[in-house]
């Protein structure tokens, strides 16, 4: 890649937050949700800047990742409160840092390419 093209492709500010969100994501595993926090944060802040761009579905995807990732993560917490379901919990957890994973990578991977996120239509 050409300095020229490389230039184009970080020209949009909104572009690196969204890459920095994903950043974020997998870094969050390593940091017990920390750095998932902040990066929902980020996403919430510059949510309206991307409206009706190409960018809106990878910050739509990166929230759905976010809650459906924090309502599993608090089911396996409750679960592994009673000590019995402790070994459900972790079998929870382990699929919901493998799926982040998939989701962070695979967001990043379409971002890169400049393509949008194919998220499900929203039922009315």
């Amino acid at each position: 890649m050409d300095d020229k093209t490389l230039q184009d492709h970080f020209q949009d500010p909104n572009k690196n937050i969204a890459l920095i969100v994903y950043g974020l994501q997998l870094i969050g595993i390593l940091t017990a949700g920390i750095a998932f926090i902040i990066a929902i944060v980020l996403n919430y802040i510059k949510k309206d800047d991307v409206i009706g761009t190409c960018l809106e579905s990878h910050f739509e995807w990166q929230i759905r990742t976010f809650w459906t990732a924090l309502i599993w993560s608090a089911i396996g917490f409750i679960l592994a409160i009673t000590v019995v379901l402790l070994p459900v919990a972790w079998i929870i957890w382990f699929v919901v840092t493998v799926w982040v994973i998939y989701r962070a990578l695979k967001g990043l991977l379409n971002l890169l390419e400049n393509k949008p996120m194919l998220i499900q239509a929203k039922v009315a």
